[in-house]
């Protein structure tokens, strides 16, 4: 396969260089879907976050939305707030707008999926 083809396929599975545009919730809040799209710093990936807090019969689940840092990504455990304890995750995402209401995995995961037919059919052809 000549080299131009190559760096075609290679191309096409990077992230592109340009600031990526992400959905931020002002305050953490009880809808996922209070939050607007904003463009992030360079370097700053989609943060999607969920935590639980319960006392007794009541369970109260808050989302943040925003930009983060990629040291933000990928983390779980426990804080303390208004006299709950909340179990949280968080996951991130490089796709404009990744961080809404779909899943933040099936984003990623469809992001290489693109990819893949355009590079298979180079290297098949």
């Amino acid at each position: 396969m000549p080299r131009s083809q190559l760096l075609i396929v290679f191309l096409c599975c990077l992230p592109l260089a340009a600031c990526l545009h992400c959905y931020t919730c002002v305050f953490p809040t009880i809808s996922s879907l209070d939050c607007f799209p904003q463009e992030c710093p360079a370097r700053q990936r989609c943060l999607s976050s969920s935590a639980t807090g319960r006392h007794g019969s009541l369970q109260v689940t808050m989302y943040e939305k925003s930009c983060a840092i990629p040291s933000q990504c990928g983390l779980s455990g426990q804080k303390y707030a208004s006299g709950l304890y909340f179990n949280y995750t968080t996951v991130c995402c490089d796709m404009d707008l990744c961080n809404g209401a779909v899943s933040v995995a099936a984003l990623s995961w469809g992001g290489a999926a693109l990819c893949l037919p355009p590079a298979l059919a180079l290297l098949l052809g």
